[in-house]
């Protein structure tokens, strides 16, 4: 007669043998090396719930660390549902921070200096001082080299030195001066950027005995979600945390590096074992996410690459689904035919009962959604923009959160979806959506996703929970889904998923984008549209355009080199779909 598990037991149960492995790897050195949607971060948050239940762990001294505050949040919330609501899951630098808010006063006295909300003010200002003129996208770029010069390590001295291409029409003495004159403004105005963050960080635990050994005390478990992601300065913060203790997780996958313009280095990863010896490497290969189909994709695009993991379908009862076949790569004439081919094939998946929110159009820069925003509306298609205005800075939504939690300060009886439904009423919101499209609709679709939020709560939850719940998401940053297609650069998709996936704009140029032309550089190319293609569930649908509609700009495109990869027989030399019947758009 077999009875259920129980106790710290009960949180392996429902783990694969891999998983497993890696939830029981509690002490030393542990890399879980987990491919596109295995189950890592189920994984590592049942193996320090496990490590909680078992004993092994004081909550108060764990430490999970990665990069968004999204991420954070939804890791917190998995260990609370998991028994471990005490365990810190922070970011790199909002850990950083609090350690730096607290140690501060004591080693140098006073307050901490205020933390820049963004670079560009003081970037302008510091250019005026030089009577540079520079335009905003430079700006920006400047501010991308300030913080590649800080993850790096690198003195200004030692940045100029490294043969980084200049930002617009600056020579490297201009930008020299430029990172100089910013560094020597925040001093004057006593404030600090991100980066300097974790550098100050850094620099006390290094230089003060005292504040390593209050540091050390608290944290002795390190769990680094991510880690083909993490900087130079990242990891020298992380080995100072550590100390000479050996208790560290990381998680990642080096297929999936794709931010190594912003400092991200996978040899952290890939060099785990060398740099600690004797560490359990654990390998998730079974893909819990995706059909064969997509799997199979994906695979294609990564044989053969550095670090690169074969993922393979899940096991799962009932069987594997065959699901969609991948469509072969759809050629249009521009972007505007391809726009309009993508709304129409998605109008067709909600004619027939799909989600809005299961659809995703993914592409490379922000500049290709604007055909796409046109053509979905010119069909009532409801979109919404990842990666544009956080959800709770909607000026609809701060005012929802503002009304709900006044209300919550009033005793009341009342079932939970009255009391909210109470509250967006009166802001606009009603059962049925809007005819009108436009901000009318999307006022609607902001409050509507705050009113989803009801059904996800507890039996019995009250109206002050449900807006603390609210309030512990805007810090988080932790956007509830609406009811809307999802448009998003390949980017901005990390971590993401949906059962339905475009992937456009598959052409030379922009994937790869045009300025890649070192192989390190390619090679990222070739691992952003893997995360593309892993984003997908059940459908995934490739497609290029033949020219741009930019004025003054005819040229022919030639489809990514990629493609041929992907399907080998289905894309030629010359451009040509040799398993279409239709016409080539390139060819006259």
């Amino acid at each position: 007669m077999s009875t259920a598990l129980s106790g710290p037991d009960a949180l392996l149960a429902g783990l694969d043998a891999q998983q497993r492995v890696a939830a029981e790897a509690l002490f030393g050195p542990v890399c879980i090396l987990a491919g596109a949607g295995t189950g890592k971060t189920r994984a590592i948050t049942h193996r320090i719930a496990y490590g909680v239940a078992s004993g092994a762990y004081a909550p108060g001294r764990v430490m999970a660390l990665t990069f968004t505050a999204r991420a954070a949040a939804e890791l917190r919330g998995r260990l609370r549902q998991l028994g471990a609501g005490g365990v810190a899951a922070r970011t790199f630098h909002s850990a950083a921070l609090a350690q730096l808010n607290y140690f501060w006063p004591q080693v140098v006295g006073g307050q901490l200096p205020s933390v820049l909300d963004g670079k560009g003010r003081i970037l302008g200002h510091a250019a005026e001082r030089l009577r540079l003129r520079v335009d905003t996208p430079t700006l920006r770029d400047v501010a991308a080299e300030i913080e590649w010069r800080k993850v790096s390590g690198l003195s200004i001295e030692q940045y100029t030195s490294a043969g980084r291409p200049t930002p617009g029409s600056l020579t490297a003495d201009q930008v020299a001066a430029l990172l100089q004159s910013y560094e020597d403004l925040k001093d004057e105005r006593k404030q600090i950027d991100f980066e300097d963050v974790l550098l100050a960080c850094a620099g006390m635990i290094e230089s003060e005995p005292s504040v390593a050994l209050q540091v050390r005390e608290q944290y002795r478990f390190f769990v680094v979600d991510e880690f083909q992601d993490v900087s130079p300065l990242q990891h020298q913060l992380l080995s100072l945390w550590l100390g000479t203790r050996r208790d560290l997780c990381v998680v990642g996958d080096a297929s999936q590096t794709i931010y190594s313009f912003a400092g991200a280095r996978s040899e952290y990863l890939l060099g785990f074992e060398r740099e600690h010896p004797g560490a359990t490497v654990v390998r998730l290969e079974q893909n819990y996410r995706s059909t064969p189909a997509v799997i199979d994709t994906a695979n294609r695009l990564m044989r053969g690459r550095s670090g690169a993991l074969t993922l393979r379908p899940a096991e799962v009862a009932g069987g594997t689904p065959a699901g969609e076949p991948v469509t072969e790569p759809a050629a249009f004439e521009d972007d505007r035919a391809e726009a309009r081919a993508v709304a129409a094939r998605i109008a067709a998946e909600l004619a027939a009962g799909a989600r809005p929110e299961h659809i995703a159009v993914l592409y490379r820069v922000n500049v290709q959604a604007a055909v796409l925003e046109q053509a979905l509306g010119d069909l009532g298609i409801s979109y919404q923009i990842r990666g544009s205005k956080r959800f709770f800075d909607l000026p609809e939504v701060r005012q929802a959160v503002m009304s709900l939690r006044a209300a919550s300060l009033a005793a009341t009886d009342d079932p939970l979806f009255k009391s909210v439904s109470d509250v967006l009423r009166s802001l606009g919101w009603s059962v049925q959506p809007p005819e009108a499209r436009g901000a009318v609709r999307e006022r609607w679709e902001s409050l509507n996703a705050i009113m989803g939020l009801v059904d996800e709560q507890p039996p019995g939850q009250t109206l002050r929970g449900f807006t603390d719940e609210l309030l512990a998401r805007q810090a988080g940053q932790h956007e509830p889904t609406m009811s809307a297609v999802t448009l998003a650069t390949l980017h901005a998709a990390k971590g993401l998923e949906w059962p339905s996936v475009y992937l456009i704009g598959l052409s030379e140029g922009l994937v790869p984008i045009s300025y890649a032309s070192t192989f390190e550089q390619i090679d990222e190319e070739r691992r952003l549209l893997y995360v593309g293609i892993t984003r997908a569930r059940r459908s995934l649908h490739l497609s290029w355009a033949a020219r741009g509609n930019q004025p003054g700009r005819p040229s022919l495109r030639q489809p990514s080199r990629f493609l041929a990869e992907l399907r080998p027989a289905a894309v030629t030399a010359e451009g040509r779909d040799t398993r279409s019947r239709g016409a080539d758009p390139t060819r006259r």
